[in-house]
This record gives structure tokens, sequence and C-alpha cells, in this order.
């Protein structure tokens, strides 16, 4: 299927109490939609996955896709590093309506590329839904190798990875060499054109929570081929995109979401709210593109 060129990985907002608030949902759903996203990733890394219970997933489930009423794609972040868990977990929200799956590496366990394999492929097997296989070895510690991506796109609904490794030449060998249809987005906003000039399908952005409208628009200046100005652009954009990522993700965007008016509540632990110092820092360069 197609998911479109820019898709968000949502954040999870919570009340004063760090619990899951729908009716915040719902509003930076409406926010995401207004700002060009054009498919939603929920419970990844950016919507706090591991702090989240198997019931609040559930709940968030529906509740998106309740309220996008099939306006975009939703990509359902129901991978972990247990294979017999990511099966039932996705076997149970397939029923709730979401139109596809993202599988994060597994991490902690530090599997071979044969065990990544099987993990995949077993968990593909008790789903028609396309599957995007997501590759950061930054926080799962093993890096889904070309090799193996490439074998596990010869799997029907293995259809795509989002890729945040940052390595170029294993990205063009997946894009030359996987099966035909096969798309490979950015996983890191600052890659985003590096990997749309080499064949890629877009970026699985956290930026577009802050800067959408822009990342849009550098996306359609490339496509048109304007490629100077996508360029001009993306060098504008970059020191926002790094900014939201001064420390661990979601905390700096869920600062910026705040200072924009957006009230998606704080963090769970182990993760922590932004420094004063961090906050200042931020706040002044997000109002350099404002």
């Amino acid at each position: 299927m197609d998911f479109g060129r820019l898709l968000t990985a949502m954040v999870t907002p919570f009340d004063q109490n760090n619990q899951l608030d729908l009716k915040k949902t719902t509003e930076i759903i409406e926010h995401l939609l207004e700002n060009g996203t054009d498919g939603l990733i929920v419970c990844g890394t950016t919507g706090e996955s591991p702090t989240l219970s198997h019931k609040e997933k559930l709940t968030l489930f529906e509740h998106v896709v309740k309220v996008v009423n099939g306006r975009i794609p939703i990509i359902a972040g129901t991978g972990n590093n247990n294979t017999k868990a990511s099966i039932e977990l996705t076997k149970e929200v397939e029923q709730i309506g979401v139109d596809a799956f993202l599988l994060v590496s597994p991490y902690y366990n530090k599997p071979s590329q044969e065990g990544l394999y099987h993990h995949f492929a077993a968990i593909a097997k008790e789903t028609p839904l396309p599957i995007m296989l997501y590759n950061i070895p930054s926080r799962s510690v093993v890096n889904l190798n070309a090799d193996t991506i490439i074998a596990l796109s010869q799997i029907d609904n293995i259809v795509s990875v989002k890729d945040s490794s940052g390595d170029l030449d294993a990205i063009v060998a997946v894009l030359e060499h996987a099966s035909e249809g096969f798309t490979v987005y950015s996983g890191d906003d600052s890659m985003t054109l590096p990997i749309l000039s080499i064949g890629g399908a877009g970026v699985v952005s956290v930026s577009s929570h802050i800067i959408g409208t822009q990342m849009k628009q550098m996306i359609s200046l490339y496509e048109s081929g304007k490629v100077k100005k996508a360029a001009d652009l993306h060098r504008e954009l970059l020191p926002v995109m790094k900014a939201l990522f001064m420390a661990p993700s979601p905390s700096p965007v869920k600062a910026a979401l705040a200072k924009n008016g957006i009230d998606v509540g704080s963090v769970r632990l182990p993760l922590v709210p932004l420094s004063a110092l961090e906050e200042q820092t931020l706040f002044r360069l997000l109002e350099s593109i404002q």
C-alpha cells in the first residue's frame, strides 16, 4: 500500500497524572493532519511504547482508528523483543482496524541476522496486513543488515523499512535488490533529503509535529525537480531537526509542542522532561523558523 511521503511517529499524550489522555490524542491527530502528515505511526519509539501497558496500547489504537476514520494510513507499532508476544499483540490489534504494522528489531536479546529474519518472518506469517520493518541499531544494538532486509522483502506482506542506521550504502543495496515495490523510509529527519535522493519513499518523522508544513514543502520541492530549493530548505530546517533530538526523544518534541500551545503532557519514567537550560536552547532554535 502507499503510506505517503511524510509519516509522523506520533507522541502519546498524557494528562497531569501521566495517564493516557484521549482528548489530547484527538487534538494532536488533527494538528498533524492539518500540517501535512500522510500517515501515522502509533506506539513507536516516539509514542513511548515501552512504557505503555497492553490495555493502554489497545485503547490508543482503538481511539486513533476512530478519530482518523480512514483519512490516512495508521501503522501500529506491535513489535518488541519477544516474538510470541509480538505475534499475539499484532493479531489482536489487527482486529481493531489499523492499516499496517511497524516491527522494531528485537532489542537487548542481541539476535543474529538469522534470528532477526525468523523473528520478522514468524510475525508476518500470522497477519495479512502490510509490515514495515524498523531498523534502529542505536536503540536495539543489532543492525538489520541489507542482505537480511532484502531476504525479508521476498515475503509478500513485508513491504517497507524505516531505516535509522544512517548507512546510505546499505540503503542503496536494499533499494537496488529488494523485491519490486519495497520501499525505504528515512527514520531520521535529517536524512530525509539524502534518502529521497537515492530513491527512498519519504520519512517517518518526529519533527513533523513542529515543522510538518515545511517538511512537506521540502519533499514537494524535491519531487517537482526544484532540488536546490529543497536543499536550501533542508539546511534551514536542520538545526530544528537536530534540536528535537538534543535529549532522549520524545522529551524535546513534547516540550516544543507545549511551547506552541499544544499540550500533550510530559514523558514517563525512565525518560525525564528537559532541563530549563535545554528548554531555553530548544525554544531559541524554534523561534528562528517562526
